[in-house]
């Protein structure tokens, strides 16, 4: 377990059984995770903030709001939190169910902690890892986005037909100089972060750039 994961995210946890939900949250706490236990699904809902970091541990069996229903919403809602389902009496088709919606895994009670404990550190990596992906996006497309009207011009040009759409090429297309269009290639590449054309081909596919022509 890596302590800047455990640190920085949260471990949410959902279950109507306080003598289960006040025992468990001690024990992960004492392992050095952050808990915020909650009695029922609508509560968890009232909390949460889309933006906050880490996994949710979650009773299938409860009562208004079960943990499929809580999954659903969360779904609805694009809320991409990791999901571990803890339960005592689900069967395999709500198993096989929870596990199509999304969730990491169906754990039955009793458990062992330390099947528990391998499963959240799995399940912060993996949020981890999702919220870095798109806070790069998200800068992507904030450079991208400062491009002038020429750099995106040229940039189109030069993503549409990298291997073929030379300097002269694009400069007869636009009536402009080579040289340019040689600027404004360089300017190109260092606002989008990449340091050569190929790159910026590779993130334009990757990322959906330029699709509208």
């Amino acid at each position: 377990m890596k302590e800047d994961v455990v640190q920085a995210a949260c471990v949410f946890l959902v279950d109507d059984d306080v003598n289960i939900r006040t025992s468990l949250a001690r024990a992960l706490g004492l392992r050095g995770y952050q808990v915020k236990a909650f009695e029922s699904a609508q509560a968890f809902l009232d909390a949460y903030e889309k933006t906050s970091a880490g996994c949710l541990i979650l009773d299938y069996g409860m009562p208004q709001m079960d943990g499929l229903e809580l999954q659903r919403h969360l779904s609805e809602r694009n809320i991409k939190l990791p999901i571990i389902f803890i339960t005592g009496h689900g069967g395999i088709p709500e198993s096989v169910q929870a596990m199509k919606m999304g969730a990491m895994d169906v754990l039955e009670k009793p458990f062992k902690q330390s099947v528990l404990i391998e499963r959240i550190d799995a399940a912060l990596e993996i949020d981890r890892k999702r919220r870095d992906a798109t806070q790069r996006s998200s800068e992507m497309w904030i450079r991208f986005e400062s491009l002038t009207d020429r750099e995106d011009e040229i940039a189109r040009l030069i993503v549409s037909k990298p291997g073929s759409n030379s300097s002269k090429d694009i400069a007869r297309h636009l009536d402009i100089s080579p040289r340019t269009v040689d600027h404004h290639r360089a300017r190109i590449l260092e606002k989008m972060d990449v340091t050569s054309v190929a790159q910026l081909v590779e993130l334009a596919l990757k990322e959906g750039l330029f699709k509208d022509q």
